[in-house]
């Protein structure tokens, strides 16, 4: 037998839940009918349906419960919820009028957190504009995915045009492939003992978008992608000591805005996703899950890329009726726009070569007199430098951001 659920409104004023009890033969029992008189809730009941008890819910993801011990993780583990799928049904099934409940494994500490609770808002004009420039030239998300995007791929489109890609950056051997449909992000790069990982998320993936994710995930994935990471062991700053005594800088944005412009730049070169991350964010510190997903609704239709959104933006939070977001993800755009002002001047292969550096160390005396670079990698794309800084200027263009930069920090 199987427990089938309906959900009915019933005349727009209550919200009723009925089990159906499938006995095999069509038949309705009778314990499942005297529930499901017992099964009515009003609206403004939705959000209580999933709470936990009330003494969990001051608690942040970060901070360690006196009566349940949960395991130390890092960050982006710590920030993942355990129960997307159950909340995400739930919000889909109330019509969006819910505020998801999200619960977790893991913590990590408050330090860590803390630098991830204060989004800005000072590239917020940017972001808009580049999201209306988008809209304008496209007349929607949906088509601007489908023409950017290409057709949807399949599982094993994936999986061989990503071992093609790393064959031809000579990769092949040194580099494996795990496809997992519950990662957050697109992708990601992982470094574990000497042994490089890319884990790809295959669901709504399209073929003209698997490239410039390759080119972000295994070239220039911050801190643990494959060939910043490389050239960053053949340099005097590889461990932090060293690092502390050339005063060099944190590695972001810088790495995040590099990897970002690679990722867009070979084909229509819009800065949509990076924008929408950042304005997300933004708006979710303000308002609640349920709002802010209706307030994306300017952007995007689609509601499966809304909540996709709008999870990332509440990911680390428990309650998501309150104000509060995770504004690691602002990072891609402030990266990209630092990088794009400098675009006449700055040495993009050097930045590469020498490893983890932010571009305000590139041209430092005592950087570059310590670097190391007779046996540092550069992928195939970077060797043409005129076709490079034209793919750069493109971007600008593009996104409609020629006449602003010079405001950028």
């Amino acid at each position: 037998m199987e427990v089938v659920y309906k959900l009915h409104l019933n005349n727009q004023k209550k919200y009723v839940q009925k089990p159906y009890l499938n006995t095999g033969n069509g038949q309705i029992s009778n314990q499942a009918r005297k529930q499901s008189k017992k099964k009515c809730f009003s609206p403004c009941r939705l959000d209580e349906l999933a709470a936990p008890p009330a003494r969990l819910r001051l608690l942040p993801v970060h901070q360690k419960m006196t009566n349940i011990r949960l395991k130390k993780l890092p960050l982006l583990a710590a920030v993942k919820p355990e129960n997307v799928k159950a909340e995400k049904d739930r919000f889909m099934r109330a019509n969006f009028n819910y505020n998801p409940y999200f619960m977790y494994k893991g913590c990590t500490d408050d330090k860590t957190m803390n630098t991830f609770n204060y989004p800005s808002d000072r590239y917020l004009p940017e972001a808009i504009l580049i999201l209306e420039n988008t809209i304008a030239h496209f007349g929607n998300f949906e088509t601007f995915e489908k023409v950017t995007g290409g057709p949807p791929i399949t599982r094993a489109g994936v999986l061989s045009l990503t071992k093609q890609y790393l064959a031809n950056e000579n990769l092949e051997d040194e580099v494996r492939i795990i496809l997992k449909d519950d990662l957050i992000s697109r992708g990601s790069f992982i470094n574990s003992h000497g042994y490089y990982t890319v884990h790809l998320r295959c669901a709504n993936l399209r073929e003209n978008c698997l490239e410039g994710l390759l080119n972000h995930e295994v070239v220039y994935f911050p801190g643990t992608h494959y060939l910043r990471s490389y050239n960053n062991k053949l340099q005097p700053w590889a461990t932090l000591d060293e690092r502390n005594k050339l005063d060099i800088g944190p590695v972001n944005p810088t790495e995040e805005g590099l990897a970002s412009l690679h990722s867009i730049m070979f084909s229509k070169p819009f800065l949509w996703r990076i924008a929408l991350l950042y304005y997300t964010t933004y708006k979710a510190s303000k308002m609640s899950f349920k709002d802010t997903f209706s307030d994306l609704s300017k952007y995007v239709e689609n509601p499966d890329i809304r909540w996709e959104y709008c999870m990332r933006a509440k990911r680390g939070q428990l309650d998501t009726s309150r104000p509060g977001s995770f504004c690691k993800d602002q990072v891609y755009l402030v990266g990209v726009l630092q990088l794009l002002k400098r675009r006449k001047n700055l040495d993009f292969p050097m930045l590469l070569r020498l490893g983890k550096i932010s571009f305000r160390d590139v041209n430092r005396r005592c950087v570059t007199d310590a670097a190391k670079l007779d046996k540092t990698r550069i992928p195939k794309f970077m060797e043409d430098l005129e076709s490079y800084h034209q793919k750069l200027d493109n971007v600008v263009k593009t996104n409609g951001l020629t006449d602003i930069l010079s405001h950028v920090e």
